[in-house]
This record gives structure tokens, sequence and C-alpha cells, in this order.
């Protein structure tokens, strides 16, 4: 398989990104496309700049890309963390998320990055769903938005977006699943070990 016939997965990171939330779908998804690369997808990270973000909690993160550089993408997967409150207000970065819709495919966002969509206007009368401290805050950015409190992953074809934190892997296997098999997505789970049964 040629390097143009492989599709890309890009994972964006900012000050302040929460870390799981960027590094539990890296995960999933590296081991999927390092394990399987004759599925075609590769996914790298990337920040505004291409250089290294220091997350919510102080774990400092390199990018493989910036923005300028960075290939064309297939999927975009948009974190969440104290690093989204500003850009809800930042309209280079609304600018540049609203761009992004119109060439990406597939737009996913993890946590708190569904309210950067709704801020951007992406998520009008659509369902969606984000960390549940943050439900009431993306129904005010955009009262159509069908809010689903209840749910890990939401899956509107176009646009995913997940609950908080941890939900990002369950998203992230569910993207293994869609855009592979299913089969797929369950050989990636086992290879993690990846079976919640939580102790409390």
């Amino acid at each position: 398989m040629s390097n143009e016939d492989v599709k890309q997965i890009g994972i964006l990171l900012f000050p302040d990104v929460e870390e799981l939330d960027a590094v539990g779908p890296w995960e999933v998804l590296s081991y999927w496309t390092r394990t399987f690369p004759e599925d075609g997808w590769r996914v790298f990270c990337f920040s505004a700049d291409g250089k290294p973000v220091t997350c919510a909690k102080g774990l400092t993160v390199e990018a493989h890309h910036a923005m300028a550089d960075m290939p064309a993408l297939d999927v975009l997967l948009h974190p969440g963390g104290r690093g989204t409150r500003p850009q809800l207000d930042d309209s280079r970065h609304l600018a540049w998320v609203r761009s992004q819709r119109r060439s990406v495919p597939l737009m996913t966002s993890v946590c708190t990055g569904s309210l950067v969509y709704a801020a951007a206007g992406l998520l009008s009368g659509r369902p969606a769903t984000t960390h549940r401290a943050s439900l009431d805050r993306l129904k005010e950015l955009d009262p159509t938005i069908d809010v689903r409190a209840d749910e890990r992953f939401v899956d509107d074809g176009d646009m995913v977006t997940s609950a908080g934190i941890s939900a990002g892997i369950d998203m992230a296997l569910h993207l293994v699943s869609r855009l592979g098999s299913v089969e797929r997505a369950r050989q990636v789970r086992r290879g993690m070990q990846y079976g919640p049964q939580p102790p409390v």
C-alpha cells in the first residue's frame, strides 16, 4: 500500500488538554494502525505550532506535526480539558475548526472537545454528548443540540462525540469497528487488555 493510499487520523494537542482525552484514543488507534497496517490507516498528533504541549495535569507531550504541515485529515479528534475553555472564545481556533469541517470527512471529540464544536456551530440540531459536568454548558452554547446525557459516545454519521475522559477509549474502539471491522476492534481491545471491571 502506497503512502498516498493511507488514510490519516489526527489528534489535536493544545495547552491544558486533558491527558487521557488524547492519550486514551492514541493508545487504541496507534495499537490498531501499527499492528494492522494493512487496514490502511495512520494516526498522529499535532499542535498549532508543532511544539510540545503541557497537559492539564502536567504531562508534556510532543506533536508529530504543526497544523500548517500536517497531512490532510480523514478523521479529526478534538480532545477536551481545561484548555478548551479559552478556545470557546478564540475566533482563530473556531475558524480553524470550521475550516476542518469543510474538508475532513469525520469529526470526533472527547469530553469538552464537543463544546468547541458547539461554539463553532457544528452541532446545531444534532445529537451530542460531553463530560457530565459540562452537559448544561453544551446546551447553553447551542440550545438546538440534542444533548445525550447517558451515552458514552454519540455517532451521528460525520460527527462523533464522546463523554468525559475515559469515554474516549470507548469511542476510539468504536472508530476502529466503524473504519475497520467489529472483529478488528475486538482484536485491539484484547491486545490492550481493556475490559473495565471497576474495583469500586
